[in-house]
């Protein structure tokens, strides 16, 4: 089954210079229907005006990726993972039995935009870990995987067995998921424009959730510029 999410149905929030959208339930919103997609728990997309950010709070037990779309975010915390992100890259914190942690736009002219995904682990009270990956060459064609449960291809070894792959798509130009009725499957368009299976539009915010679906799940831009896409596959 192909579940859409549309960019204009997620739950938003604004506070500080800052703008949210959120897929699923987050702080103040509340949306029973959308709790999280398997272990998929949180999907924000935030933008935030120069020098704005998210003051220090502390989780646990929750990997906490963040994709820069553009600009570049600060990062702090008590385990040693300090740095900026740039556009394109991705961090990886995972919580453990627990971490103190800051982010805020490193930028004092330019806007931020990043993406939020936090997933449950495989397994609770790990040690607090910090980690970034490269951005993928602009130029790479087909799948590029970013983080991993084993760490495959340069990835982020993340605990959960999930995968996350990006990909670019020019117009016309098509991207292929072999789907496992035994997984999910969450397909985040970040930017630009797409369609799924030659039918469903998709436009920047929009999502897909698969489950229960074999087969394969076929991607194909349709912007004039080039569309980024996200893909998440997760366990049940």
């Amino acid at each position: 089954m192909i579940v859409q999410r549309p960019s204009s149905e997620r739950g938003q929030s604004a506070a500080s210079g800052r703008d949210s959208r959120h897929a699923f339930s987050f702080g103040g919103h509340y949306d029973p229907q959308w709790m999280g997609f398997g272990p998929l728990r949180v999907l924000n997309e935030d933008r935030l005006d120069p020098g704005a950010g998210f003051d220090t709070a502390r989780h646990a037990n929750m990997e906490l990726l963040a994709f820069v779309v553009s600009g570049e975010l600060t990062h702090e915390d008590a385990i040693g993972g300090n740095g900026v992100v740039r556009t394109g890259e991705l961090q990886w914190l995972s919580a453990g039995h627990g971490a103190e942690h800051a982010e805020r736009n490193a930028s004092v002219a330019e806007p931020l935009h990043l993406l939020q995904l936090w997933i449950q682990p495989s397994r609770l009270n790990h040690e607090p870990a910090y980690a970034r990956r490269a951005a993928a060459p602009a130029d790479a064609r087909g799948w590029t995987l970013l983080a991993s449960g084993d760490g495959a291809d340069g990835s982020l070894a993340i605990r959960q067995d999930v995968r996350v792959l990006q990909v670019r798509l020019d117009r016309g130009e098509a991207a292929e998921v072999a789907m496992d009725p035994s997984r999910l499957y969450w397909v985040q368009v970040v930017e630009g424009e797409a369609t799924a299976n030659d039918g469903i539009p998709l436009r920047p915010g929009d999502a897909l959730g698969v489950h229960d679906e074999a087969g394969t799940l076929r991607l194909t831009g349709a912007s004039d510029g080039r569309a980024l896409i996200l893909l998440l596959d997760l366990p049940q």
